[in-house]
């Protein structure tokens, strides 16, 4: 799932039951003691360490929803068994997706919760691409490590600008395809079928190549969130929501690059 509810409106204080944030990253001068508020705010290494926390739940989830999803081999095909759990995780993980946009302030809470939830679902849904295409999920895996480097390059050296047209943009294309797949699940629901998603036309691998480009941009706005949040004082519980942020495009790049090579390997 991508992530345009998690904004720099967040951040600003005062609302979604957030503590305002404080006003410069800068040490006031004064003679007193500096008190918690100014003194624990948000830091790029805090950030880290936080993605880092809820990667490790991640993985070791996906782990056990891995071993979970069984293959089923039959006379002339294979099948897999995908287990309720897995489903279970995708329905928690979306609500605490919701949850957060509402309480902020429980991003140290939701986000360890939305990583174990949806890594079973990620780790079931990697072991039945694995069982029709062998590799796939390295791949995947490794393009996903490639395409975050090369952004987090790119953001760095300037050569992307996060400037407020570039966030409209991006916001508005990821608005539009999480309605194009909240339309096709409804039409898939009635028995019917939005055939571009998963065919490996060159109409179907030309969308993922979008959708994986996409993906890739709402990195740029995640670090940018980061260095917002951390310029401006931003409360130090915020390296948790900025983390699950982060996460959540992770997670929603792997699964379109999974899409992506399923498709070109159909070929």
């Amino acid at each position: 799932m991508p992530n345009p509810m998690f904004n720099e409106s967040t951040m600003s204080g005062g609302s979604n039951g957030w503590p305002a944030s404080a006003p410069s990253t800068q040490t006031p001068m004064t003679d007193g003691p500096v008190s918690p508020w100014q003194r624990d705010t948000m830091t790029v290494g805090g950030t880290i360490s936080a993605t880092a926390v809820l990667f490790v739940l991640l993985l070791s989830s996906a782990a056990f929803g891995w071993i979970s999803t069984e293959a089923i081999d039959f006379e002339q095909a294979t099948g897999i068994s995908i287990p309720t759990m897995a489903w279970v995780g995708l329905g928690v993980g979306f609500v605490a997706v919701i949850a957060l946009y509402f309480k902020p302030h429980l991003a140290r809470i939701l986000g360890p919760i939305y990583a174990l939830a949806q890594g079973f679902f990620v780790g079931a849904l990697s072991k039945a691409y694995e069982t029709f295409y062998e590799g796939i999920v390295v791949q995947a895996a490794a393009a996903t490590i490639s395409v975050f480097f090369v952004m987090l390059v790119l953001y760095k050296t300037g050569i992307i600008k996060v400037t407020d047209k570039f966030r409209r943009v991006i916001i508005g294309a990821t608005l539009g395809i999480m309605l194009l797949y909240g339309v096709s699940f409804l039409i898939m629901l009635v028995g019917g079928d939005v055939s571009f998603l998963r065919s490996p036309s060159l109409l179907g691998i030309g969308f993922s190549l979008l959708v994986c480009g996409i993906a890739a941009m709402n990195l740029a706005l995640d670090f940018d969130l980061i260095d917002r949040g951390v310029e401006r004082g931003a409360p130090k519980a915020y390296e948790w929501y900025a983390a699950f942020g982060l996460m959540v495009t992770i997670i929603w790049l792997y699964m379109e690059m999974l899409r992506l090579l399923a498709k070109l390997r159909a070929r």
